[in-house]
């Protein structure tokens, strides 16, 4: 017999899936959401007890869906009633989020306008814990050759090298770069370092033909523009 409650042994009217079928998907918890994907619980414990303790795993104890995204796979391994199996299918559909929600930017993506790019790639950078480095290889009608991540650095620094910027430029043969890069602690604004990097690839670029068209700072659903901000000739 098994030691894990399933949905099944919640009563009918408690159920996550018989509630989404009578009241639609807009009437579930997230926790209910999570708990018809994950469908089992742990020895005494239903699904929905089970995800509703994983999102309120945040330190003020709170029901909290960006859980999903900001526990590793470790650290929901950590968590009572959650095997490596489960912590798999939890990160899944958070990937899968991600992908959903650019899929829905892509269409309006413009590379000359800042707001579109940092939209698309807002669901993919916002969630870091480490700073990480995308850049993206623009031909000479300014469509995008390839994205391209570059580095992951520590908590709140990282290290862009002109150097790699631009041999991947010139690997692919773009004409135009854009830089992105994220703040873990959620805000914005430039750095110091964030000011005289920009300005350092900005330079180097023009010694090569190839222009530094604006660097994105995606912060907690907010960004940076060099560009917009007049700090790129």
């Amino acid at each position: 017999m098994s030691d894990k409650m399933t949905i099944k042994d919640i009563p009918p009217d408690y159920r996550p899936d018989e509630k989404f079928l009578r009241y639609g998907p807009q009437a579930l918890t997230g926790a209910e959401l999570l708990a018809i994907i994950l469908r089992t619980g742990s020895l005494g414990r239903s699904s929905v007890e089970l995800t509703a303790g994983i999102l309120r795993s945040s330190a003020n104890g709170s029901e909290d869906l960006l859980n999903i995204f900001k526990l590793d796979l470790n650290e929901l391994t950590r968590i009572k009633g959650v095997g490596r199996v489960k912590a798999l299918q939890i990160k899944s559909v958070a990937e899968l989020s991600k992908r959903i929600a650019a899929c829905s930017t892509l269409n309006r993506l413009d590379f000359s306008l800042p707001q579109t790019i940092a939209e698309h790639y807002m669901e993919q950078l916002r969630h870091r814990k480490r700073e990480v480095v995308l850049v993206l290889l623009l031909n000479s009608a300014c469509r995008l050759i390839k994205d391209v991540y570059l580095s992951e650095g520590t908590v709140d620094a990282s290290l862009i090298s002109p150097r790699e910027v631009f041999m991947e430029a010139m690997k692919h043969e773009a004409v135009n770069v854009i830089l992105l890069h994220n703040h873990p602690s959620g805000f914005a604004a430039p750095s110091t370092a964030d000011l005289e990097v920009t300005k350092r690839l900005a330079d180097a670029g023009k010694l090569l033909g190839i222009g530094l068209l604006d660097h994105i700072i995606i912060g907690d659903r907010q960004f940076f523009s060099f560009k917009e901000k007049g700090l790129l000739d």
